[in-house]
Formats: C-alpha cells, structure tokens, sequence
C-alpha cells in the first residue's frame, strides 16, 4: 500500500516512448561506438564539451520524436562508478578484480570507509536539461544492489549493510533531481537479474528505501545488459525461455516503485510475464541494442501489440532494451526514429479502436 503522496501524472501521450539511458557520445568527447572510454577533454573544455553533447543527445531524442527525453547519459563514462567517484568511503586507486554479476571479471575500486556523499552529483546536469525542453525529462541513478556489485568492500563487508547505505545517498540525490525539475527517476538495477534471493530479501526493499519520499514518478529499469560481448555469451546460455523476471516481478507489482522497464524485442523473455506485474507502469523494450540492425516501425508495433495483452494502453510505455552507448550515433538515431514510428502505429490502432 503506499503511503507516499499520491502523484500526479505528468504524461498525457499515449504509448509515450522514452530510452532506457545511455546514448552515444559524439566523437570529440569519448570514443565512438565503446562503453566507458575515456574523456578526450580535460578541465573546463571537458564541462563544455559535455554539456554541448547533452544538447545535441536532446536534440536527436526530439527529433525523432521521443516523448519522455533524458540527458542521453553524456557527462557520465560509467552507468554507476561516475557516480560512486562523487562519494567518499571509496579508494579508486586500490583496486580488487570481481566478478561482476556473476559473469565477467573486472577492475573495481574499493570501499575502504563509511560512504557518504558531500554534494550533489547529477544536479546541475539535469537542471540545465530542465532548461533545454518543456518535454518530461527521465534521470537514470544506478541501483543499490547494482552499484555493491560493481564494487570491493573492504570496510562494511556485508552486501546488504553497504546497500541500506547506498540507499540513503540515493535517495538525497534524488530528491535534489526531483526539485531540479526531473518528472522520472530511474534505478538501473540489472543486478534484480541474477541475485534473485538477495532482491526478494532486502534489494527491493533497499529500492524503495531510495525513492523514500518522493512525489515524482520512480521506475526501476531491469534489463539482461548492454550488448556487449559478456552479456552476449551470457545469453546464450540460458535457454529458449529468460524467465528470470519472474523471480522479482511478484514482489515488485507490490511494492511502491511506479514504473518497470524490461527487455522485450528479440530476447526470449515470455511475454506473459508481464501479467505477473499488471497494474504497473511498464517500459516496454522493443528496440535491440545488442545489433546494429534497425528495426522497422511494424517490428516495434508488434512487439507492442503482444505486450498489450498483459499491458494497459494507459500504463505502456515504448522504450529500448538497455542503453545505446556502445552503437554508431546514425544506428542510434535509426533506433529512436522506429521507435516513435512504431508507436505511432499503435496509437492509431487504438484510437481507430475507440
């Protein structure tokens, strides 16, 4: 049952598409077409530079005539460490090789003391897309349970402990974005896809310890990864059926969270799962982000006429797999143009319905 403030709905569209996130950078800011490349600016040209490709990241979104914009992830290199190397308590310098998501090995930085977070990290980034455009306007945060498994603990060492934390900076942050002028607050929590016991234990818990308090609109994005070479084997591994939402998606339709972004379009997730969260909002996945093929408008639509059997037209919303930093800026645009199409189609269908 919630006890937050009832909120109110900012999005009158139909079917209002959106992105699950990260957008490519232009190639004077980072490598193209590669996930977490470094900066090629530094200083006071870096912080224009970003800037300027937040603009340019809204412009494409707007011309392709997505309806909820976000900043395309531009001033960030990592999806959750550009926000961890806001906070104290963390030692990038000593770094533990982990194995993230029980899946690949990686270079993680170390918690060595009590994490805190001295200031706002996102704030002024998103009060100067606030400034860009009368369109909602999506933040993506990563998740509690995301971010400790993207890290070595060496201080708390209890998962959950380090989580509970993360939670309460999470939501301070949050609260910032959302008096900033943001309308969603996302948590990417791809992690609900692996550590089933831990999410029905205490990460949803620890989720809805960070949206605490807040009267905009939250969503939790849940996906199998960027499609990136780790993620990609991965997936092959599991079978003709991805069945894993079904572990989480019980105690989710339960809890305060509003929105529920999923993957959809060429994954082998059953569809009818998401009767097991109907009554929520849903961000539907009908773009691939692990090819460079571009889907047709009639491929998005039929991904989202087969959701709409478990979905309420009111409550789906189009959106992408996962984020598209690792693909070509014109393969992105291609995306995000048969995107609004296919919804496009849809949203005729249902008024000729009518």
């Amino acid at each position: 049952m919630k006890t937050r403030i009832q909120k109110v709905s900012m999005q009158k569209t139909l079917l209002p598409t959106s992105t699950a996130g990260s957008l490519p950078k232009p190639s004077w800011l980072a490598q193209p077409e590669a996930l977490w490349s470094p900066w090629k600016l530094q200083g006071e040209e870096l912080i224009d530079g970003k800037h300027d490709a937040l603009r340019v990241s809204l412009q494409e979104q707007q011309q392709a005539g997505i309806d909820i914009v976000s900043d395309g992830e531009q001033t960030r290199q990592h999806f959750v460490t550009t926000f961890i190397e806001h906070l104290t308590g963390v030692d990038f310098e000593n770094r533990k090789t982990v194995k993230i998501r029980d899946r690949y090995d990686a270079s993680v930085p170390t918690v060595v003391g009590a994490v805190s977070r001295p200031k706002s990290v996102f704030v002024d980034d998103a009060k100067l897309l606030r400034q860009q455009t009368n369109k909602p306007i999506k933040w993506a945060l990563p998740g509690p349970m995301t971010m400790i498994d993207t890290l070595y603990d060496a201080h708390y060492q209890s998962r959950e402990q380090l989580a509970w934390e993360f939670a309460k900076i999470l939501n301070q942050e949050a609260k910032e974005l959302e008096a900033a002028g943001v309308d969603i607050i996302q948590f990417d929590e791809p992690a609900f896809n692996v550590f089933f016991d831990e999410v029905n234990e205490w990460g949803i818990a620890c989720l809805e310890r960070a949206i605490e308090g807040l009267n905009c609109e939250t969503a939790v994005h849940i996906c199998y990864g960027y499609g990136i070479k780790a993620n990609t084997d991965w997936k092959k591994t599991l079978g003709s059926e991805w069945r894993q939402y079904e572990e989480a998606f019980p105690k989710l339709q339960q809890s305060t969270i509003d929105i529920i972004s999923l993957e959809c379009h060429n994954s082998h997730v059953p569809m009818e799962l998401l009767e097991l969260i109907r009554g929520k909002k849903v961000m539907v996945g009908a773009i691939d982000v692990a090819t460079d093929t571009i889907e047709t408008p009639e491929e998005v639509a039929n991904t989202l006429r087969e959701a709409l059997k478990y979905v309420d037209a009111d409550k789906l919303y189009p959106c992408t797999n996962c984020g598209m930093a690792p693909l070509s800026r014109e393969v992105a645009r291609g995306k995000l143009n048969a995107l609004s199409a296919g919804a496009a189609i849809i949203r005729r269908e249902l008024s000729v319905g009518n």
